[in-house]
């Protein structure tokens, strides 16, 4: 279990530092390697990370740091990075320190050095609540917390043929210059130097190395020689500095103009960057929109950029020379306004396609650059209130289903506290918060932003954004287990706009919330027709999320009427709906209505490893009533028909086998297997 980062370039040397590390959390529970930038810090953490997975039953996490510039979205980056998607209104440490309670784990916080305060509170709260935990941090300082054991990750050694250095410089340069015959003497010696110029540190070797391209060893070395002399400052750059600087400015210096500028506005990025949106954010004066994608293959050519998937990422100390240069150009307002303005406008693409067959794509990109979103929303509440209005009221739904409920909330309680116009983006932003609030169990203040959503909504003229008011106020009365106030308020909203889904899509929620309610209220048969006609609906327009539902209702009545093999089903077809979405809420709804459809089929192991599998999702996303409230009932009765099919003891041991196990591998399980014959 876990979510180590995938490094394609091999790993060398730093065999007696590995063993200090792992020496240390053995002893320690926490452990932070320290040093300059790109000594190889997250190098030697990953890798000591992934020796170290047998010695931890839940997996070692990886929680990436590098783009928070303050406290704000800590524990929540820390929560994602656990895998821990909390729809309860606890603070996120509170959520992440119970989840952690019981697991025994290993968390990697990398790149902390900008937060490191609040780093080493985090830290603490979290040690002191999960005695199963061990933290390993990188960092440029210590993070100053109680019982932290401080490892100096020391450059490579440098200055002869064999020195880990050198090994670094040869398999970096067999990927770069294959013909270059490295161990001919003028060659080997040439190579030796460069890295005892360099002092080992692997960041600079590995920019040194992209140069053999074009140049011999000899000319390297003789280029970097002449360099390293003139930097003379040390006030400005210390000595154990001058080698890494050297080869960014280097670099910087070897690429084209057009590269340097887009390395530059390339900074204001805190994620993967996908090709359209460095088209959308870097291109602009002298950089044509076609020249982008070339210059960053470029780029990643000359170790500026990592490849990661379709996109690319830049290492945080690349990143901070770029912003030093973006600066220079008197830029860094202009583009960090123009990326703020892109995410927006991406924010707004995805709530107008999100009823059509994009739907799951638009949930992944809103997924896949939360980061940057956040960035983007960070900077238009200082700069552009009425438009971080408008995008966070288009995020509010993606980030309910992504998990990101606390930030959503943060966000759309800021926003709405401004003194901002009334019209449709307010409405939406009320709805946003509303279903958040909803979700998080928070049903007193979800009922006063539902009603303010409401009057909102009456004083706008668009059934859109009535029935987006009818949505939040039904929802919020279906989670507080009133079903027929949610069935009359979604029922009379859907018979007074009567139009077509495209022009409205929240007609489409509105009837997933009658659909829940009708079943609610026992009256099967109406509900059953109901789920039939959302499902045509959901088919017209190739969209997943009001179908999933209507494939959960479906599975819930064939169950509740004796069919448990249309059942399952209608509930695996749900779990790879949800499962699609990467919605962790509908995951562990559909994982009970299987484990019930299972056990109403008499194999009492199989439901007990269903529900064990669920309720590692309901952990994850800590819902405060596992669903709508009569489904509480309905759980006890199946589980009691699973215990007696398999024995207590057989289904204690089953259910306790996938409680522990890995979410994932479990919903897979539950995916890829049918009862056995």
């Amino acid at each position: 279990m876990g979510n180590l980062p995938v490094v394609t370039t091999s790993f060398v040397g730093r065999d007696s530092e590995l063993v200090r590390v792992e020496r240390a959390l053995r002893d320690h529970r926490l452990v932070t390697l320290t040093g300059s930038g790109g000594v190889g810090k997250s190098r030697l953490a990953l890798r000591t990370a992934e020796r170290a997975r047998e010695r931890y039953a839940h997996g070692v996490w990886w929680a990436d740091l590098s783009h928070l510039h303050d406290e704000e979205l800590l524990a929540t980056t820390v929560c994602d990075g656990v895998g821990l998607l909390d729809h309860s209104h606890r603070r996120p440490v509170a959520a992440l320190a119970d989840w952690l309670s019981d697991r025994t784990l290993l968390l990697v916080l990398d790149c902390c050095e900008r937060i490191v305060g609040p780093c080493a509170q985090l830290v603490a709260e979290l040690l002191a609540a999960a005695p199963g935990l061990t933290v390993l941090a990188t960092s440029r300082e210590p993070l100053g917390a109680v019982g932290e054991l401080c490892v100096e990750v020391p450059p490579l050694s440098a200055g002869d043929d064999g020195d880990d250095a050198v090994r670094l410089f040869r398999e970096r340069a067999a990927a770069v210059a294959p013909d270059l015959a490295l161990d001919d003497p003028l060659n080997a010696a040439a190579a030796a130097e460069i890295c005892r110029r360099l002092d080992g540190i692997p960041l600079a070797v590995e920019l040194a190395c992209v140069q053999l391209r074009g140049s011999s060893p000899q000319e390297i070395t003789a280029r970097l020689t002449s360099r390293m002399e003139n930097l003379t400052d040390d006030t400005v750059w210390p000595r154990r500095h001058r080698a890494l600087r050297t080869t960014i400015g280097w670099s910087h210096e070897l690429c084209a103009p057009l590269e340097r500028l887009l390395w530059a506005r390339l900074s204001v990025f805190r994620g993967v960057v996908m090709v359209p949106d460095a088209e959308a954010v870097c291109a602009g004066g002298p950089l044509e929109p076609a020249a982008v994608a070339p210059a960053l293959e470029r780029l990643a050519d000359q170790s500026v950029l990592r490849r990661t998937g379709d996109g690319y990422r830049m290492l945080d100390t690349l990143r901070e020379y770029g912003a030093m240069w973006l600066t220079e150009l008197g830029e860094d307002v202009l583009i960090s306004d123009r990326h703020a303005r892109h995410f927006a406008h991406v924010a707004v693409q995805a709530y107008a396609g999100w009823l059509g067959p994009s739907q799951v794509l638009w949930y992944h990109r809103i997924a896949d650059t939360h980061a940057d979103l956040c960035a983007a929303l960070d900077h238009l509440l200082s700069e552009d209130p009425e438009m971080a209005m408008e995008m966070a009221g288009c995020a509010g739904l993606f980030w309910s289903c992504c998990g990101h409920l606390h930030q959503a909330r943060s966000y759309l309680e800021r926003v709405l506290a401004l003194p901002l116009s009334t019209g449709p983006h307010r409405t939406r932003a009320l709805w946003a918060l509303g279903i958040t609030l909803t979700l998080q169990g928070d049903h007193e203040s979800a009922s006063r932003v539902g009603e303010e959503c409401r009057v909102s909504a009456e004083g706008d003229g668009d059934p859109e954004t009535v029935l987006l008011a009818t949505h939040s106020v039904s929802f919020t009365y279906l989670m507080m287990g009133r079903p027929l106030a949610a069935y009359s308020v979604s029922d009379r909203a859907l018979l007074d706009h009567p139009g077509d889904p495209a022009d409205a899509p929240s007609q489409l929620r509105c009837r997933v919330i009658r659909l829940f309610a009708l079943s609610a209220l026992g009256r099967l048969d109406e509900a059953y027709e109901e789920a039939m006609r959302l499902q045509r609906i959901s088919l017209r327009f190739g969209e997943h999320w009001a179908r999933a539902y209507a494939d959960h209702q479906l599975a819930l009545i064939h169950l509740l009427q004796g069919r448990p093999r249309h059942a399952e089903s209608h509930a695996r077809a749900m779990l790879a709906g949800k499962h699609e979405l990467h919605d962790s809420l509908g995951i562990a709804l559909g994982l009970d209505l299987l484990a019930g459809a299972i056990a109403a089929q008499g194999n009492g192991v199989a439901a007990a490893r269903a529900s064990g599998t669920g309720h590692t999702f309901w952990r994850m996303v800590g819902h405060p009533h596992r669903g709508t409230p009569e489904l509480g009932a309905i759980r006890e009765q199946w589980e009691l028909r699973a215990r007696q099919a398999a024995g207590d003891s057989a289904y204690e041991l089953a259910y306790r086998r996938a409680s522990a196990g890995d979410a994932e591998r479990g919903l897979a399980h539950a995916l890829e297997r049918g009862l056995p014959g």
